[in-house]
């Protein structure tokens, strides 16, 4: 609950159903979750991609880049990650709100705080898709140099080595990075989101 007890929530005179009318499809939010370097960043620009061709709103909220502004006052301690998750859960909603398909790269580790945020919508409007990916194709990857770090002690509290990764035990979406080819991977997630009626077909 807010601090404050004088406030009220202002609603739009714009229905979600008026904007998904407009935009041919439903909002969502699209919250991908898995290890650093299983792929979420590169399946979110995709699937963005993807949609944005087909005409479709939607905008990719990334793990690092809200670090730089809205969450520059958080480190990855559990409290603070779950605070992290927790601020993006918010702006998510009002994205969907607005009619927005917003897919979410975050590795996300605890379930509770997945789940805190698919409870902040309706049912069917939060599709987690998890980035299935082993540690050690993960640790092959490492774009950035993190597990190597994070190997030698340089950083502390990193997920799938000195912190725990909890994953989804009924994801809407299943996808083994390490298995199938990139544009295979779309295909099907965009394959699912059609059957759930978020897209047209």
């Amino acid at each position: 609950m807010p601090k404050s007890r004088n406030i009220t929530w202002s609603h739009s005179s714009i229905k979600r159903g008026e904007r998904a009318e407009r935009n041919s499809h439903r909002s969502a939010i699209l919250w991908f979750t898995g290890l650093s370097a299983s792929g979420k960043s590169t399946l979110t620009r995709l699937v963005e991609r993807a949609l944005f061709e087909r005409g479709h709103q939607t905008y990719i909220m990334d793990g690092d880049n809200v670090r730089f502004g809205l969450n520059r006052d958080l480190g990855f301690s559990p409290d603070d990650r779950t605070e992290n998750i927790r601020r993006i859960g918010e702006v998510a909603k009002l994205m969907l709100d607005a009619g927005i398909i917003v897919l979410t790269a975050f590795i996300s580790p605890y379930r509770t705080d997945r789940d805190m945020n698919r409870e902040l919508v309706e049912d069917g409007d939060f599709i987690e898709i998890f980035t299935k990916c082993s540690l050690e194709e993960c640790e092959r990857r490492d774009p950035k140099g993190l597990y190597k770090k994070a190997r030698s002690g340089e950083i502390p509290e990193f997920t799938g080595i000195s912190a725990p990764y909890e994953e989804p035990l009924h994801p809407e979406i299943v996808i083994e990075t390490d298995a199938g080819k990139p544009e295979e991977c779309v295909a099907a997630i965009i394959a699912e989101l059609e059957k759930r009626s978020i897209l047209e077909t």
